[in-house]
Protein backbone atom coordinates (compact mmCIF):
# COMPACT_ATOMS: atom_id res chain seq x y z
CA UNK A 1 0.00 0.00 0.00
CA UNK A 2 1.33 3.90 -0.80
CA UNK A 3 2.31 5.42 2.07
CA UNK A 4 3.09 8.70 -0.25
CA UNK A 5 0.27 10.10 -2.44
CA UNK A 6 2.15 12.65 -4.16
CA UNK A 7 2.09 10.89 -7.44
CA UNK A 8 -1.20 10.32 -7.58
CA UNK A 9 -2.04 14.05 -6.79
CA UNK A 10 0.26 15.17 -9.78
CA UNK A 11 -1.19 12.42 -12.49
CA UNK A 12 -5.11 13.44 -10.45
CA UNK A 13 -4.54 17.11 -12.50
CA UNK A 14 -5.07 14.93 -15.61
CA UNK A 15 -8.53 14.71 -14.50
CA UNK A 16 -9.21 18.55 -14.81
CA UNK A 17 -8.19 17.91 -18.84
CA UNK A 18 -10.55 15.27 -18.78
CA UNK A 19 -13.21 17.33 -17.40
CA UNK A 20 -12.34 20.69 -19.45
CA UNK A 21 -12.73 18.51 -22.41
CA UNK A 22 -16.42 17.62 -21.05
CA UNK A 23 -17.29 20.85 -20.14
CA UNK A 24 -16.06 22.15 -23.95
CA UNK A 25 -18.87 19.08 -25.24
CA UNK A 26 -21.46 20.65 -23.52
CA UNK A 27 -21.67 24.03 -25.23
CA UNK A 28 -23.56 22.19 -28.43
CA UNK A 29 -25.42 23.54 -30.93
CA UNK A 30 -28.80 25.15 -30.99
CA UNK A 31 -30.76 22.03 -32.76
CA UNK A 32 -29.32 19.96 -29.78
CA UNK A 33 -32.27 18.21 -28.15
CA UNK A 34 -30.54 18.62 -24.91
CA UNK A 35 -32.50 20.95 -22.97
CA UNK A 36 -30.79 23.41 -19.70
CA UNK A 37 -32.23 21.37 -16.92
CA UNK A 38 -29.44 18.53 -18.37
CA UNK A 39 -26.44 20.91 -19.90
CA UNK A 40 -26.42 22.95 -17.11
CA UNK A 41 -26.07 20.41 -14.13
CA UNK A 42 -23.55 18.92 -16.16
CA UNK A 43 -21.72 21.86 -16.63
CA UNK A 44 -21.02 22.47 -12.82
CA UNK A 45 -20.05 19.30 -12.52
CA UNK A 46 -17.47 19.11 -15.03
CA UNK A 47 -16.35 22.54 -14.00
CA UNK A 48 -16.20 21.89 -10.26
CA UNK A 49 -14.80 18.43 -10.50
CA UNK A 50 -11.43 19.93 -12.58
CA UNK A 51 -11.06 22.68 -10.26
CA UNK A 52 -11.23 19.95 -7.41
CA UNK A 53 -8.61 17.90 -9.34
CA UNK A 54 -6.14 20.55 -9.77
CA UNK A 55 -6.89 21.79 -5.45
CA UNK A 56 -7.57 18.36 -4.15
CA UNK A 57 -8.61 18.94 -0.30
CA UNK A 58 -9.51 16.19 2.46
CA UNK A 59 -11.67 17.84 4.74
CA UNK A 60 -10.85 15.92 7.67
CA UNK A 61 -7.82 17.58 9.67
CA UNK A 62 -7.92 20.45 6.91
CA UNK A 63 -6.19 18.02 4.20
CA UNK A 64 -4.51 19.84 1.19
CA UNK A 65 -2.19 19.17 -1.40
CA UNK A 66 -1.19 22.65 -2.18
CA UNK A 67 -1.13 25.37 0.63
CA UNK A 68 -3.05 27.74 -1.13
CA UNK A 69 -6.04 29.83 -0.96
CA UNK A 70 -7.73 27.93 -3.50
CA UNK A 71 -7.40 25.17 -1.60
CA UNK A 72 -9.68 26.53 1.43
CA UNK A 73 -11.67 23.72 2.79
CA UNK A 74 -14.77 26.04 2.78
CA UNK A 75 -14.43 27.24 -0.83
CA UNK A 76 -14.16 23.62 -1.59
CA UNK A 77 -16.89 22.34 0.17
CA UNK A 78 -19.00 25.70 -1.17
CA UNK A 79 -18.41 24.85 -4.78
CA UNK A 80 -19.23 21.14 -4.32
CA UNK A 81 -22.42 21.77 -2.94
CA UNK A 82 -23.84 22.79 -5.91
CA UNK A 83 -21.80 19.95 -8.10
CA UNK A 84 -23.23 17.82 -6.01
CA UNK A 85 -27.08 18.77 -5.44
CA UNK A 86 -27.04 19.66 -9.28
CA UNK A 87 -25.73 16.44 -10.74
CA UNK A 88 -28.21 14.37 -8.73
CA UNK A 89 -30.49 16.43 -9.68
CA UNK A 90 -29.44 15.65 -13.44
CA UNK A 91 -29.53 11.54 -12.61
CA UNK A 92 -32.95 12.32 -10.88
CA UNK A 93 -33.88 13.94 -14.21
CA UNK A 94 -33.23 11.42 -16.32
CA UNK A 95 -34.73 8.65 -14.33
CA UNK A 96 -38.04 10.74 -14.85
CA UNK A 97 -37.07 11.32 -18.75
CA UNK A 98 -36.89 7.24 -18.96
CA UNK A 99 -39.65 6.93 -17.00
CA UNK A 100 -41.89 6.14 -20.00
CA UNK A 101 -44.91 4.28 -18.43
CA UNK A 102 -45.03 6.58 -15.69
CA UNK A 103 -44.76 4.24 -12.84
CA UNK A 104 -45.26 6.79 -9.95
CA UNK A 105 -43.06 5.33 -7.40
CA UNK A 106 -39.91 5.62 -10.03
CA UNK A 107 -40.77 9.21 -10.11
CA UNK A 108 -40.93 9.14 -6.10
CA UNK A 109 -37.20 7.82 -5.96
CA UNK A 110 -36.30 10.09 -8.32
CA UNK A 111 -37.44 13.23 -5.98
CA UNK A 112 -36.09 11.16 -2.95
CA UNK A 113 -32.50 11.54 -4.13
CA UNK A 114 -33.02 15.55 -4.50
CA UNK A 115 -34.08 15.41 -1.18
CA UNK A 116 -31.02 13.27 0.19
CA UNK A 117 -28.33 15.10 -1.31
CA UNK A 118 -29.73 18.30 0.03
CA UNK A 119 -30.13 16.78 3.79
CA UNK A 120 -26.36 15.30 3.13
CA UNK A 121 -25.13 18.86 2.25
CA UNK A 122 -26.41 19.80 5.91
CA UNK A 123 -24.46 16.54 7.37
CA UNK A 124 -21.16 17.55 5.73
CA UNK A 125 -21.39 21.28 6.38
CA UNK A 126 -22.35 20.11 9.75
CA UNK A 127 -19.00 18.12 10.54
CA UNK A 128 -16.80 21.04 8.75
CA UNK A 129 -18.21 23.58 11.50
CA UNK A 130 -18.17 21.88 14.45
CA UNK A 131 -16.02 18.83 13.77
CA UNK A 132 -18.25 16.62 14.78
CA UNK A 133 -17.29 12.89 12.99
CA UNK A 134 -20.51 11.29 13.13
CA UNK A 135 -21.68 13.83 11.19
CA UNK A 136 -19.47 12.28 8.06
CA UNK A 137 -21.17 9.18 8.40
CA UNK A 138 -24.29 10.52 8.49
CA UNK A 139 -23.84 12.40 5.06
CA UNK A 140 -22.25 9.18 3.45
CA UNK A 141 -25.22 7.00 4.70
CA UNK A 142 -27.44 9.67 2.45
CA UNK A 143 -25.29 8.86 -0.61
CA UNK A 144 -25.89 4.74 0.00
CA UNK A 145 -30.03 6.14 0.42
CA UNK A 146 -29.45 7.72 -2.86
CA UNK A 147 -27.62 5.17 -4.94
CA UNK A 148 -29.84 2.60 -3.82
CA UNK A 149 -32.74 4.66 -4.73
CA UNK A 150 -31.01 5.34 -8.35
CA UNK A 151 -30.60 1.61 -8.94
CA UNK A 152 -33.86 0.27 -7.71
CA UNK A 153 -35.42 3.11 -10.15
CA UNK A 154 -32.90 2.27 -13.00
CA UNK A 155 -33.74 -1.79 -12.25
CA UNK A 156 -37.63 -0.78 -13.14
CA UNK A 157 -36.80 0.50 -16.05
CA UNK A 158 -34.71 -1.67 -17.28
CA UNK A 159 -37.70 -3.80 -18.11
CA UNK A 160 -38.74 -0.78 -20.52
CA UNK A 161 -35.42 -0.52 -21.84
CA UNK A 162 -36.43 -1.72 -26.26
CA UNK A 163 -38.92 1.39 -25.83
CA UNK A 164 -36.06 3.77 -25.10
CA UNK A 165 -33.66 3.02 -28.19
CA UNK A 166 -29.94 4.52 -27.67
CA UNK A 167 -30.73 6.45 -24.05
CA UNK A 168 -30.99 2.36 -23.13
CA UNK A 169 -27.33 2.60 -21.95
CA UNK A 170 -28.22 5.08 -19.14
CA UNK A 171 -29.94 2.19 -17.36
CA UNK A 172 -27.11 -0.08 -17.96
CA UNK A 173 -24.44 2.21 -16.57
CA UNK A 174 -26.63 3.31 -13.58
CA UNK A 175 -27.19 -0.62 -13.00
CA UNK A 176 -23.27 -0.99 -12.83
CA UNK A 177 -22.69 2.52 -11.02
CA UNK A 178 -24.82 0.80 -8.12
CA UNK A 179 -23.42 -2.82 -8.38
CA UNK A 180 -19.80 -1.51 -7.59
CA UNK A 181 -20.46 1.57 -5.37
CA UNK A 182 -23.10 0.31 -3.44
CA UNK A 183 -20.11 -2.42 -2.06
CA UNK A 184 -18.02 0.15 -1.91
CA UNK A 185 -19.83 2.29 -0.07
CA UNK A 186 -20.41 -0.18 3.02
CA UNK A 187 -16.59 -0.33 2.94
CA UNK A 188 -16.33 3.21 2.93
CA UNK A 189 -19.32 3.80 6.26
CA UNK A 190 -17.97 1.43 8.08
CA UNK A 191 -14.46 3.21 7.80
CA UNK A 192 -16.00 6.77 8.56
CA UNK A 193 -18.27 4.94 11.95
CA UNK A 194 -14.80 4.00 13.42
CA UNK A 195 -13.55 7.38 12.71
CA UNK A 196 -16.06 8.56 14.40
CA UNK A 197 -15.74 5.77 17.19
CA UNK A 198 -12.12 6.82 18.01
CA UNK A 199 -12.39 10.38 17.17
CA UNK A 200 -13.36 13.01 20.21
CA UNK A 201 -15.10 15.81 19.49
CA UNK A 202 -13.58 19.07 19.98
CA UNK A 203 -15.22 21.93 21.63
CA UNK A 204 -15.51 23.86 18.26
CA UNK A 205 -18.37 26.43 17.96
CA UNK A 206 -19.37 26.90 14.34
CA UNK A 207 -17.71 30.51 14.05
CA UNK A 208 -14.66 29.21 14.86
CA UNK A 209 -15.13 26.18 12.81
CA UNK A 210 -15.54 28.36 9.93
CA UNK A 211 -12.50 30.10 10.31
CA UNK A 212 -10.78 26.94 10.50
CA UNK A 213 -12.60 25.77 7.09
CA UNK A 214 -11.56 29.21 5.12
CA UNK A 215 -7.76 29.74 7.00
CA UNK A 216 -6.36 26.16 8.17
CA UNK A 217 -4.48 24.54 5.83
CA UNK A 218 -2.51 21.29 6.67
CA UNK A 219 -0.45 20.19 3.37
CA UNK A 220 0.60 17.02 2.74
CA UNK A 221 0.32 13.78 0.74
CA UNK A 222 0.45 11.08 3.80
CA UNK A 223 -1.87 8.65 2.19
CA UNK A 224 -3.61 8.03 5.95
CA UNK A 225 -4.30 11.60 5.95
CA UNK A 226 -6.11 11.00 2.69
CA UNK A 227 -7.87 8.62 3.79
CA UNK A 228 -5.85 5.42 2.04
CA UNK A 229 -7.07 3.13 -0.53
CA UNK A 230 -10.34 4.51 -0.10
CA UNK A 231 -9.43 8.09 -0.19
CA UNK A 232 -7.72 7.24 -3.31
CA UNK A 233 -10.27 5.44 -5.12
CA UNK A 234 -13.06 7.92 -4.20
CA UNK A 235 -11.04 11.09 -5.68
CA UNK A 236 -10.35 8.91 -9.17
CA UNK A 237 -13.94 7.83 -9.42
CA UNK A 238 -15.70 11.07 -8.19
CA UNK A 239 -13.75 13.99 -9.72
CA UNK A 240 -11.49 12.39 -13.02
CA UNK A 241 -13.61 9.08 -13.71
CA UNK A 242 -16.52 7.58 -13.13
CA UNK A 243 -19.23 10.43 -12.71
CA UNK A 244 -17.36 12.98 -14.58
CA UNK A 245 -17.55 9.76 -17.85
CA UNK A 246 -21.61 8.70 -16.45
CA UNK A 247 -22.70 12.69 -16.48
CA UNK A 248 -20.66 12.76 -20.46
CA UNK A 249 -22.87 9.64 -21.72
CA UNK A 250 -25.94 11.85 -20.40
CA UNK A 251 -25.24 15.02 -22.34
CA UNK A 252 -24.25 13.01 -25.24
CA UNK A 253 -27.24 10.77 -25.57
CA UNK A 254 -29.73 13.73 -25.30
CA UNK A 255 -28.04 16.21 -27.69
CA UNK A 256 -28.47 13.74 -30.75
Amino acid sequence: MLEDLTLFLWLLKIGALVNLYFLANTFVAPESTAGARILIPAQILFAVSAFRCLFPVQYKGNVVFHDSPLSSIFLTRLLATFSEVAYIYLLAYVIRLLNVDRVGWVDLLSWLMVAQVVISQGFVWGAILTGRLMLYFYEELGWAILFAANTIASACLWLTRPALGEARVLIYLSLLFGLFYLPWQVIHLRLQLSDARRGVDPPMTAGEGLWRSIRLRNPTSDAAAWGGFVGLTWMTGYWATLIPLWVNQVVRVFSR
